[in-house]
């Protein structure tokens, strides 16, 4: 079995579905397979896209346009649904997710260019709707702040999901946006558990991070949510009602909930991590996974793939439901935002019109 590497999730790093070849790993008997491997490192790489705002019809998603500064995510959660997305360019949905990052240095001026095309009609944006915004890079490299420039001076409203405290850097934009209800920020909690959250999510905040910062967001007059995703059976479900009395106790005004989502490549991902870190448990996760999915680890459909079907998924919506009355949650993710006060700021130039 490979074994991971400290500050990784996956432990390995397959080739993605589209690629011709196949990487295996194996011993060739010196005895490297008992060795701890060698640390990875972060490459970072230009994404030369010339458009930055995705659009999608999927009729469970509460938004039709999104932007995600960065592919891949240094986080490291290994229960990612993004992580197949990695195979479009043909690197591994395991390791090269998380070490081999693509980061869009225009992605300011992009938006600016597409939010003044004619015609255009303004409707909330999810920020980070694929990968975390607020990953460790975005740090150094700043251009998740960037665009929220460019989203304020427009006056166009947002939505952002993240794991990181990092978000508290931009408190100054997303409190002046939330006072014309133009933001809403919803932090994703997993466990209350420190040593399941460094091995399922290794280079993402803490959860006492992520509490205080739904607790410094909300005191800043920011619409604040809490999104207890991905529950995983027999292995953090059973924090949900914990996660949600916590993040109430912390300011937190809505909630929200998804089933854990193996895709693709993605199952066999999860299936090694189980049996690397919880080898006694494997089987019975699995086996009550695929019971939410008709048998399946995974069914895509629309409206059954965020929450499952069958009387596990059944238990875990009554649960929820009954934890979001009691704390007195809203349970919508995502509240009306103003689309009415969208308006492109003055550029150089526009004085001419007036003649």
């Amino acid at each position: 079995m490979v074994k991971p590497r400290k500050g990784r999730g996956a432990a390995s790093n397959d080739s993605g579905r589209f690629e011709p070849e196949k990487r295996v790993s194996f011993d060739d008997g010196w005895g490297a397979a008992d060795e701890e491997p060698m640390p990875l490192a972060t490459t970072l790489t230009v994404d030369s896209t010339r458009t930055i705002i995705a659009r999608n019809d999927s009729p469970d998603i509460g938004f039709d346009r999104s932007i995600n500064p960065y592919r891949g995510c240094e986080h490291g959660c290994i229960y990612c649904y993004a992580r197949p997305s990695h195979a479009y360019l043909g690197l591994s949905p395991g390791l090269d997710f998380e070490s081999r990052l693509f980061y869009k240095p225009q992605a300011a001026a992009l938006l600016a260019a597409e939010l003044r095309k004619k015609g255009y009609s303004c409707k909330p944006l999810a920020l980070g709707s694929n990968t975390d915004p607020y990953q460790p890079v975005e740090r150094g490299l700043g251009i998740t702040r960037s665009i929220l420039e460019v989203l304020r001076d427009f006056r166009h409203p947002v939505t952002i999901v993240s794991k990181s405290a990092l978000i508290q850097r931009d408190v100054d934009i997303l409190a002046e946006m939330a006072k014309d209800r133009l933001a809403i920020v919803t932090m994703s909690v997993t466990t209350l558990d420190r040593t399941l959250a460094r091995r399922m999510e290794p280079r993402a905040s803490t959860p006492e991070r992520r509490l205080e910062t739904i607790a410094a967001l909300a005191s800043a007059g920011i619409p604040t949510g809490v999104l207890t995703a991905p529950m995983i059976p027999a292995l953090n479900d059973s924090e949900m009602e914990a996660i949600l009395e916590r993040a109430r106790a912390a300011g937190a005004a809505s909630a929200g909930y998804t089933l854990l989502r193996l895709p693709l490549e993605l199952k066999s991902l999860f299936k090694e991590w189980l049996d690397e870190h919880f080898p006694d448990k494997a089987a019975h996760v699995l086996s009550l996974v695929a019971q939410t999915h008709g048998g399946r680890l995974y069914d895509s459909t629309w409206s059954k793939r965020m929450t499952g079907t069958g009387p596990y998924a059944d238990m875990l919506r009554l649960r929820f439901d009954r934890a979001c009355r009691k704390l007195g949650f809203d349970q919508r993710t995502t509240r009306p935002l103003d689309t009415a006060r969208f308006q492109p700021p003055p550029q150089t130039g526009d004085q001419l019109a007036l003649f």
